[in-house]
């Protein structure tokens, strides 16, 4: 509770708030922080004057201008410091409703500021001048906080080693080296217009970073020169840029009758000529965005024809055929066409020439043709017939139903089918009993045999020769390890988790289920052993004697 002891006296300064309006006009901030910041510099200014260890609070009206001063003390049981507290029974004998904890008011007489002296007067500026430049920090924060991804114009006021400084009119932007095109040099005075990728409260104030090299600033323009996309008609769905040199940008139409790529060129160029001579002289490749990612990334390729696609979608990769004549078209100067297509569609692209597709088939059919040749015991004919129909290993011909088998042409002989498929299980079987033998060699324990279908004999022959011969040697291999030592493609992740997560099992044998488990499960505390010295950054976490890995395979 706070009680005043008496009158407060008071003296006018109407020119105060004169000087506050005309500051928060000039610097575009709230009147109320320009009394905020007067007060705050009279108080400095009292403490000079009536000792700078009381506690004097200064209050102006903000329609008069009348200021009041007065001196705070807290009541307490014994006063220690007589400038700030007073003592219960002191308080109590000036006001008998004061109780400890309660403050009370003592009024001071107000003053001239020239009755305070150059110094009190001088400090009493620097802080008038501190909380103005804080005030208008935080209005820039404010202003410009919500601006990322806008394009701004600004006049280049300083341009050093560093990067260019950029006067927006009411602040200050950065655009750093790296932010700007290659070989773009700017003079004091010069006009640019720039993206806000980023605005950060530092201690300086405000850092307003600014860029003209990233995607998003070619999106902009193009929303700035062309209507439609403006209005969303045309969508802008990818831009990939090699600044100052190349870009594609991949656009999408709305209206059916409206053609994208048309639009977005202008007539006679005059709409994308705009954005070229923005960015240096940029080359623009304008790309109708598909659905179909095929479809898309033979877009993105252009000029370059495009024969032939192979996906794999698994691997986010996508194979492409060009023509012979072609290949240094599609690739580009130093390989920048195929990395800007890339970027753009977000698909890695592996190009290859017609002869080089034709090479690699024929090879790959010469080295199946030959597996077939060895495992069934049949001629180069009937091993061509099933790598032409498809087949690329014995297990496919093994599995194959007769009838389907004996639906192929030529091999509708009588039992022709049934004996193919009966020699690729003979050879299968032997297969296996050779990989078991080895396993046995390599000294790999039937638990890791037994711990998930998945794990086939040759896998139990390749995890012997990689170290991996118990549960608790499995157990200990993260997700990406085990595929590794199988050969890629042999274990998806998901299999490949599955199989760790069986493999710790044993480690919990009262929980049915480790994989939730097993993220926060962790050795008893003091165990040395189990815990590791904790120096050793290479400290195995795995196992039963570390904490339990996630559920997830990874370590």
């Amino acid at each position: 509770m706070t009680m005043p002891s008496g009158e407060t006296r008071s003296i006018t300064h109407p020119e105060w708030i004169q000087i506050a309006d005309a500051v928060a006009r000039e610097r575009s901030i709230d009147r109320e922080i320009v009394i905020e910041a007067i007060e705050q510099a009279i108080q400095t200014a009292a403490q000079r004057k009536y000792g700078q260890e009381r506690v004097i609070r200064a209050t102006i009206e903000p329609r008069s201008g009348e200021l009041r001063l007065i001196r705070v003390r807290r009541v307490v049981e014994e006063a220690e410091n007589k400038a700030v507290e007073i003592a219960l029974a002191e308080a109590q004998s000036r006001d008998a409703a004061l109780a400890v904890g309660d403050e009370l008011t003592d009024p001071l007489p107000p003053f001239n500021i020239d009755e305070i002296g150059r110094l009190a007067a001088q400090a009493a500026k620097q802080v008038v001048v501190q909380r103005m430049r804080d005030a208008e920090r935080d209005r820039q924060f404010e202003e410009y906080k919500d601006r990322v991804g806008e394009v701004v114009n600004g006049m280049v006021k300083r341009d050093d080693y560093g990067g260019v400084i950029v006067d927006l009119g009411r602040a200050e932007g950065v655009m750093r080296r790296d932010e700007s095109l290659p070989r773009e040099r700017f003079r004091d005075g010069d006009r640019l217009r720039a993206l806000i990728y980023d605005v950060r409260r530092e201690l300086r104030g405000p850092q307003i970073f600014l860029s003209r090299s990233r995607p998003e600033f070619m999106a902009q323009l193009f929303r700035q020169e062309v209507p439609e996309v403006y209005d969303g008609i045309i969508e802008i769905r990818a831009v990939a840029r090699d600044p100052g040199s190349r870009a594609k940008i991949a656009v999408l139409s709305n209206d059916s009758s409206i053609d994208p790529v048309g639009a977005c060129v202008g007539m006679r160029g005059s709409r994308v000529r705009a954005v070229v001579a923005e960015l240096q002289d940029e080359k623009i490749d304008i790309i109708q965005w598909n659905a179909d990612p095929a479809t898309f990334i033979v877009n993105a390729l252009a000029p370059a024809e495009v024969t032939k696609v192979v996906m794999d979608e698994e691997s986010h990769r996508i194979e492409v055929v060009v023509p012979d004549d072609q290949l240094s078209l599609a690739i580009g100067r130093r390989g920048q066409n195929v990395r800007l297509a890339s970027q753009l569609t977000g698909w890695a692209i592996d190009i290859m020439t017609e002869g080089q597709e034709s090479e690699r088939r024929n090879e790959e059919m010469r080295a199946a043709s030959g597996l077939f040749m060895e495992a069934l015991n049949v001629d180069d004919v009937i091993a061509h017939l099933l790598v032409t129909e498809g087949f690329t290993d014995v297990e496919s011909v093994a599995f194959m139903p007769v009838e389907e088998l004996a639906g192929i042409e030529g091999f509708d002989e009588e039992g022709l089918a049934e004996e193919l498929r009966a020699r690729a299980r003979d050879y299968l079987v032997k297969r296996d009993e050779e990989h078991t033998r080895r396993r046995v060699e390599l000294g790999v324990e039937d638990g890791v045999t037994e711990v998930h279908e998945a794990l086939t004999p040759a896998m139990h022959v390749a995890l012997g020769e990689n170290g991996v011969k118990t549960l608790d040697d499995l157990a200990d291999l993260a997700r990406d390890e085990l595929i590794e030592i199988v050969g890629e493609g042999a274990l998806d992740e998901e299999t490949a988790g599955e199989v760790v997560m069986a493999a710790r099992r044993h480690w919990f044998p009262d929980d049915p289920d480790p994989g939730v488990e097993a993220e926060t499960a962790a050795s008893p505390a003091g165990d040395d052993e189990a815990q590791g010295d904790g120096n050793d950054e290479n400290d195995d976490p795995g196992g039963p004697a570390g904490s339990a890995p996630d559920s997830t395979g990874e370590r």
